[in-house]
């Protein structure tokens, strides 16, 4: 480990066990092998040295960013070459914002939520927003080409990006941080690591497109009929003129024990349905008629059964709590004891009859067993998961409801959708990637895989199946 410690200082190269171990364990608490080290740099020119060194010891290189991820990309594997773990916690600099331009250019390792505040001061808006946006980096969710709440105004994350900076796998660095908006100028190659959860290089830095900020912002919260009823509010809710930022799903079971779960959350509206909705509307100019314009459709739709009750928020606390509700949903969903996640997409129209389908397959195959769904109606990714008893071991209801994943992917697929939606492929899904993804654009993956990394040296074991 002399060279890295004489390329970063001793105290970025970390050895001993207690050091490593968090490294070995993603959020979800699934564990992989210890690596040999882990080491932290600071600037480009350090990371590529870092990748420069590990090609000479012929080390495997995983890249750590906020390590929230949902699919085990972060997981070291074991193997014949030893594992360096490379954590970006300590780029985390803004390197330019241009309000004017409507951009920002930042360092990998910065957090998402960093990245929000500084563009909320800057009198911009920074639109990634997911439940783990305080601890991710930047460099891990363009990795992902992770999601969130707000995809149905502002796409996902691979969107939202003008242009990356990448290390090689043998160290070169690929600079491509131009903030401009059109570039014709042959292959568009940071769309190859947008999503590529560090399989071809590892991105240190992202210039980021911003918004106006948004200066009037409503949201209501909704009991709901069934998803068919939640479909047509949606279509009703685009044609208001009030403009979308985010349309959420949930099942009325997963609401109540979120609000159970959390101290000082309270239910919005009795839950006389199976279902509920979220939905926030805004614009950047203050005298925007958001509210009218949603109260407008809400009333229409409660006319036409779309919806049964609504709490139009009255304050940003009111709005506070409905959004807590939605982003602590996983967390209260866990603690209920084991379950078998999935991450789906299909087309928006399509989502009732999917969940029909979904909740027929379960009901046929695990009776009795409560199937929990949430997810962003408004661009069709949905997440569903069946849970098993409280008290049986997690390893037990793997084995008892393994099928269910793969089904529920099957139904997606069948319907013109996506096995992963926005959580990556991981080691999670590699079965998902064998058996859905068409077979000659797995050959096209691999192709690029060994052209851009020809030894194989990078996050290997993810997103492409062995083959």
């Amino acid at each position: 480990m002399d060279g890295f410690k004489s390329l970063l200082g001793a105290g970025n190269v970390l050895t001993a066990p207690q050091d490593i171990a968090p490294h070995a364990v993603d959020w979800r608490g699934q564990q992989g092998a210890m690596p040999a080290a882990v080491v932290r740099p600071g600037t480009t020119e350090q990371a590529a040295g870092v990748l420069r060194l590990a090609a000479e010891y012929g080390m495997r290189v995983v890249p750590h960013g906020g390590r929230t991820g949902l699919s085990g990309a972060a997981i070291p594997q074991a193997g014949e070459a030893p594992v360096l773990v490379v954590s970006m916690e300590r780029m985390n600099r803004i390197r330019l914002l241009d309000p004017l331009d409507m951009s920002i250019a930042v360092d990998a390792g910065i957090t998402v939520q960093a990245v929000q505040e500084a563009a909320r001061e800057a009198g911009r808006y920074f639109p990634l927003s997911f439940g783990a946006q305080g601890t991710a980096q930047i460099g891990g969710a363009l990795s992902t080409n992770a999601g969130g709440i707000n995809t149905i105004r502002y796409g996902n994350a691979r969107d939202l990006v003008l242009g990356l900076e990448v290390v090689l796998p043998d160290g070169r660095v690929l600079d491509d941080m131009r903030r401009i908006r059109k570039d014709n100028t042959g292959y568009a190659l940071r769309h190859l690591y947008l999503g590529a959860e560090g399989t071809l290089g590892l991105i240190t830095g992202a210039s980021l497109k911003l918004f106006p900020a948004l200066r009037t912002r409503e949201t209501a919260f909704l009991s709901v009929p069934s998803p068919h009823h939640a479909l047509r509010l949606l279509a009703r809710m685009q044609d208001s003129g009030a403009d979308l930022v985010a349309f959420e799903l949930m099942d009325s079971h997963l609401v109540e024990l979120t609000v159970g779960y959390v101290p000082g959350l309270r239910l919005p509206v009795p839950l006389t349905t199976p279902w509920c909705v979220i939905i926030e509307a805004g614009s950047p100019h203050p005298s925007a008629p958001v509210r009218e314009l949603m109260e407008a459709a809400l009333a229409e739709g409660i006319e036409a059964g779309e919806a049964i009750d609504v709490m139009l928020a009255e304050s940003e606390q009111a709005r506070s709590m409905i959004w807590r509700i939605r982003e602590s949903a996983p967390e209260a969903s866990r603690s209920t004891g084991p379950a078998v996640p999935t991450d789906t997409a299909v087309p928006v129209s399509v989502v009732p009859d999917f969940l029909d389908a979904v909740l027929g397959f379960a009901g046929a195959n695990w009776p009795g067993m409560r199937v929990g769904a949430m997810g962003h109606l408004g661009d069709g990714n949905i997440h569903i998961s069946l849970h098993g008893p409280h008290d049986m071991p997690r390893d037990q209801w793997l084995a008892v409801a393994g099928g269910f994943a793969e089904g529920v992917n099957a139904l997606a697929v069948e319907r013109g959708g996506s096995f992963s939606a926005e959580h990556g492929i991981g080691i999670t899904k590699l079965k998902g990637m064998t058996r859905f993804k068409n077979p000659l654009a797995l050959s096209l993956m691999r192709r690029i895989k060994a052209a851009l990394d020809p030894a194989g040296i990078m996050n290997p074991g993810k997103v492409l199946p062995p083959g």
